[in-house]
């Protein structure tokens, strides 16, 4: 009964998402429903192989704590530049227990430990080890974008994003360029990603550049996806891999629907990759990635500092309003102290709590998941990813695994609307003549790749019980 009722919902979810591109669409006599099909049962099927079937799922399990495994090795670097404000030991003290019959010591217990951080002896139960942000997390930025660049000098990773464009192409009849850019959205960001196709952008077609731009926003870069490991355990770095896999042939879905091809015979099918590296030599190209992943760090710790600081800001006020009119009373009640008051966060869990509850959230959550879903969409999904972080380790929250699960994968994509100015800015740097283009499907793409997300996660949703 569970699993169908889980393949309901989720095929609810998706019909939901599939209906919103096709209400936003420019040219809805043109969709080619046939792609449409085909991807979403290419999704399905990817789903299905890696979440369920045992040597498949062992595969991308491998390659999952194989990654995990490359992140921990930033720790030695961390360790030598850092070890004086992280690694230092903590010093315990001990004292001798007396057994109060035999009047003889018997064993002997910690009762305070030197805290490094804080330089002062304190209770056992009282020690943490602190979870330092920006000596912790952020290299982890670093470290991998410059191991992706040396993976772009060597030539390895135009292999890998071949491999997968090959797949798209046979499956949904796109063109070489169009399945070039969304293998190569799975690898590496938004920005990064149209740098392999940039011999043919002169000459894309406007569903061309629209395909682009969704692929963009629904699924993420390496460097973050490190980010998001650490923020919700290792155990979830195969639901990430997964997500950034299956959203793009849902991306593209979303992309046809939205913005069809006019002339579908007339575009160019040609798959190749081009082969110009990163750098003049391998410690070049080394150096480069250092350089632009410091650039990503910075820019991810100085963007969780405002926007942090900016809803911290917005709440103040809403909260004082919601003191003087009686709200806060209200709304703590009524959401069983979920919220303790008016808030942005209550405000975008309501307004998302019906898209919730369409991607399969059991209904004590849809609130709480509608509110990281907002969150996502117009702060950033990293802001959101370290609110699910917290809401895990709440008890008192107490959210269901499905639902943990489907924020997972709801969250997982670049879709927000700071990400409508990267792209414009980053792409339009590079093909200059698309610029206009740009800017007119800025807006379309967010939404394009939200919906490409929503139905990832509408699927992993279906396969909870399976």
């Amino acid at each position: 009964m569970d699993i169908a009722l889980d393949i309901g919902r989720g095929l609810i979810g998706m019909a939901a998402m599939i209906g919103i591109a096709y209400l936003l669409s420019a040219n809805k006599k043109k969709i080619d429903w046939s792609l449409v099909i085909k991807g979403l049962i290419f999704q399905i099927i990817l789903a299905l192989l890696m979440l369920k079937v045992p040597f498949v799922r062992a595969i991308f399990q491998y390659i999952a704590d194989a990654f995990v495994r490359l992140l921990s090795f930033t720790d030695e670097g961390v360790k030598f530049v850092f070890s004086d404000i992280w690694y230092k030991e903590p010093i315990f003290e001990t004292v001798s227990v007396m057994d109060p019959n035999s009047q003889e010591f018997v064993s002997s217990e910690n009762i305070k430990v030197f805290d490094p951080i804080k330089e002062e002896h304190v209770p056992t139960e009282k020690f943490q080890i602190p979870f330092m942000f920006a000596f912790r997390v952020l290299p982890t930025v670093v470290f991998f974008s410059a191991f992706s660049a040396m993976l772009y000098y060597l030539g390895i990773l135009q292999k890998i994003i071949y491999a997968f464009a090959f797949v798209m192409s046979k499956v949904m009849r796109l063109s070489g360029a169009e399945s070039i850019a969304a293998a190569a959205n799975v690898f590496i960001g938004q920005t990064e990603a149209p740098l392999v196709i940039k011999p043919y952008l002169d000459k894309m077609t406007k569903s061309e550049i629209m395909c682009l731009m969704t692929g963009g926003m629904a699924t993420i870069a390496g460097g973050v996806f490190a980010l998001f490991v650490i923020f919700l355990g290792d155990q979830f770095a195969i639901h990430f891999l997964i997500a950034s896999i299956v959203s793009a042939p849902a991306a593209i879905v979303a992309a046809k629907i939205m913005y069809p091809e006019v002339n579908p015979d007339e575009i160019n099918t040609d798959l190749n990759v081009p082969k110009d590296k990163i750098g003049v030599n391998l410690l070049d190209a080394i150096s480069r990635g250092t350089t632009d992943g410091i650039k990503l760090a910075v820019n991810v710790g100085a963007m969780l500092i405002v926007f942090i600081a900016l809803v911290a800001f917005v709440n103040y006020f809403m909260m004082l309003i919601g003191s003087v009119t009686g709200l806060n009373d209200i709304i703590a009640s009524s959401t069983g102290g979920n919220f303790s008051g008016l808030s942005l966060e209550y405000v975008l869990g309501m307004l998302f709590a019906p898209v919730a509850w369409l991607l399969g959230v059991p209904s004590q959550d849809i609130t709480l998941v509608g509110q990281l879903l907002g969150k996502k969409t117009v702060v950033n999904e990293v802001v959101a990813y370290v609110d699910l972080g917290d809401f895990m380790k709440n008890e008192a929250i107490n959210l269901h695994p499905k639902s943990i699960l489907i924020a997972t994968y709801a969250l997982c994509g670049f879709a927000n609307f700071s990400s409508i100015g990267i792209q414009i800015g980053g792409i339009g740097a590079i093909a200059p003549e698309q610029r206009g283009t740009l800017a007119q499907f800025g807006f379309k793409a967010m939404i394009g790749g939200t919906i490409a997300c929503f139905i990832t996660a509408a699927i992993a949703g279906m396969f909870y019980n399976f």
